[in-house]
């Protein structure tokens, strides 16, 4: 890429970030009066068409592309013409623990802009914190002081995002850990996450809450019963996972994201089926594209559509490319397509899906 090429590439983002965000000191929490209240009277938030609306703003996870140093991970999605890209801290991609992380950051966020591309921070790191269990210590664990662990990971991460002009911070609630009562788990998802969302409304940033199969906050039901139970605080939004959608919800895909519209921070997508927990390439599931982009278009929602194939990375460039091409043939395919019909429930999943914490299977050839 030229370094003209690359100025162009960095004003585009520029103006993309600052139209997904709004004006400075309110760009993280902005949801319109009117779209929450269209989305309390119908499931179909907006009568707009996807074809009279922006063009969605795809990405591509890094949990995909562990294979891959950073900067060259960064350089492959922008040459193939992804937006941005969902970045998880982890070990090999920009440390959270390691020393200089503020030195370090910015220089990320030199190269997002030199590229052109937004980013969302992501928190699913398997074993950041501890390098015998996957994905602890969580929100909800026994012990306060492992509690604190993942609440000063979060908060170091909603620093990152504020330092990188980032639209979201992703998080998820972790699983129930074995003798632990619901109400017990609850109450320490609600103390953990507080100075947790102190944070993000100092930063200025979302921070995005996951529904994940088999954890204690898996479902859209189960993100409003954490809204209701911290007085819905406004830097809280939602992480949809399409795929997730198709697993369990029993809301379709395309009309869970119209439900959760108000609340929406970050997007994640892959191909996915019925009551099976397992990312999959576009092409090897059940889900039906074109009706969720439309929906998502419908929405307004401008910020970050991340591809998440974390089971991929030994063939990460492989589906980067082609993933990009499936989703906008979908979104050319959904702007042409006629309204969308009434809700509909999906057959029944098994309660929760599979939890995440056993093997997740892979398609992957």
């Amino acid at each position: 890429m030229s370094a003209a090429s690359r100025a162009s590439a960095s004003r585009a983002a520029s103006e993309r970030r600052a139209e997904a965000s709004g004006a400075p000191g309110t760009r993280a929490f902005a949801v319109s009066p009117g779209r929450i209240a269209r989305a309390a009277a119908s499931p179909h938030t907006t009568g707009a068409s996807p074809g009279d609306l922006p063009p969605l703003r795809f990405g591509y996870g890094t949990n995909g592309l562990a294979d891959l140093r950073l900067d060259d991970a960064l350089a492959l999605l922008s040459d193939l013409g992804y937006d941005g890209v969902g970045l998880t801290l982890d070990h090999m991609h920009l440390d959270p623990l390691a020393p200089d992380l503020a030195a370090r950051t910015r220089r990320v966020a030199h190269r997002l802009d030199e590229l052109g591309l937004g980013v969302t921070i992501e928190t699913g790191a398997r074993y950041v914190l501890d390098p015998r269990r996957k994905h602890g210590p969580s929100l909800l664990d026994p012990d306060p002081d492992d509690r604190a662990r993942r609440a000063d990971l979060l908060g170091r991460a909603v620093r990152v995002a504020a330092d990188l002009g980032a639209h979201a911070v992703h998080c998820f609630s972790g699983v129930v850990p074995r003798g632990t009562d619901t109400d017990t788990a609850w109450k320490r998802l609600t103390e953990t996450l507080t100075p947790v969302l102190d944070a993000a409304t100092s930063a200025g940033i979302p921070l995005a809450v996951e529904p994940e199969p088999g954890h204690l906050l898996a479902t859209l039901a189960d993100f409003h019963h954490l809204r209701s139970a911290l007085d819905d605080p406004e830097p809280l939004g939602l992480t949809l996972d399409i795929g997730h959608c198709q697993c369990l919800e029993p809301l379709s895909p395309a009309d869970c994201v119209r439900a959760a519209a108000p609340w929406l921070r970050h997007v994640q997508i892959e191909d996915m089926r019925r009551g099976v927990h397992e990312h999959l390439p576009f092409g090897d599931g059940e889900i039906d594209f074109p009706p969720v982009l439309a929906a998502l278009a419908a929405t307004g929602y401008q910020g970050l559509t991340v591809v998440e194939l974390p089971r991929h990375s030994h063939a990460g460039p492989h589906f980067a490319a082609h993933s990009l091409p499936f989703l906008r043939h979908a979104e050319r395919t959904a702007a042409a397509a006629p309204p969308a019909p009434a809700p509909a429930l999906q057959q029944a999943a098994p309660p929760h899906g599979a939890p995440s914490t056993t093997h997740e299977g892979s398609s992957t050839r």
